[in-house]
């Protein structure tokens, strides 16, 4: 494995949104980068920004919607010989409406990003950093994970295994000098909402705060850098989670179900 002269981050979901925003953060910060998404034309506009402040950039183009999608992006990663001390799990797949009405291959991707692709590049590059005693992991859950979801069911129960997920083996790496973050954004004003059919939702309409992609981003890396395991954006969305814990279920569901409906 090469030694890089600057610390190297692999950020999926780098195309756009939280992901691209994540990436501009560890950029600044003196990383360099390995960008990875679908879409290959926004992640070389971004690489050309960051030159600016001196990131050099691989682009990686990977769907991770597709089985063994994972495991061949982390063996591209070390046929270049590359060492990733910052892995970013910022992919991710949403769909609203009633779960018997969903695409049924629209549920599959969500879950081959949301949560298998998530897993599995997390096992693969773990091992190495452990071994070298150092290393961050930041996976991107929501707070949609804090509770049942109706009308996007799976989504919110893919955020609630990557929130699970993140806060078990933070604790299980918790003396090995590698540390892993869980950032759980609300209501954020990125493509996700269009993509997922969200946008008329009572969650995108304004009638609570949607933070931007960069506010959220900005937050998240402050919370990675301090090694804290968890990190709710905004006051709103802190009372949100709060209030769902003491609330029965029958009105959380409730409220839930009113927040994320579009109305069809």
């Amino acid at each position: 494995m090469k030694s890089n002269a600057r610390p190297l981050a692999l950020v999926t979901g780098a195309s756009s949104g939280i992901g691209a925003n994540l990436a501009r953060e560890l950029a600044k910060d003196g990383h360099d980068l390995i960008l990875c998404a679908r879409r290959v034309e926004p992640m070389q506009a971004l690489a050309e920004e960051l030159k600016a402040v001196g990131c050099n950039s691989t682009i990686l183009a990977a769907d991770l919607s597709q089985n063994g999608a994972a495991a061949a992006l982390a063996g591209d990663i070390e046929t270049r010989g590359l060492t990733v001390d910052v892995l970013i799990n910022a992919a991710g797949l949403g769909a609203n409406g009633r779960f018997d009405a969903q695409d049924s291959r629209r549920i599959s991707e969500m879950l081959q990003v949301n949560v298998v692709a998530l897993t599995e590049l997390t096992r693969m590059l773990l091992p190495g950093m452990v071994s070298r005693g150092k290393g961050r992991v930041m996976l991107v859950a929501s707070t949609a994970g804090f509770q049942p979801g109706p009308q996007m069911a799976v989504y919110c129960a893919s955020k609630a295994y990557a929130l699970h997920f993140g806060e078990a083996i933070a604790y299980e790496l918790r003396n090995s000098g590698v540390t892993v973050t869980t950032l759980c954004p609300g209501a954020t004003d990125t493509e996700f909402a269009r993509v997922a059919d969200a946008g008329k939702s009572a969650l995108f309409k304004g009638l609570l705060p949607v933070m931007t992609a960069t506010e959220v981003a900005q937050l998240g890396y402050q919370g990675l850098k301090a090694r804290r395991r968890v990190v709710i954006t905004g006051l709103v969305n802190k009372i949100m989670v709060t209030s769902s814990w003491l609330s029965p279920a029958s009105v959380s569901l409730r409220i839930a179900n009113w927040m994320m409906s579009t109305g069809k």
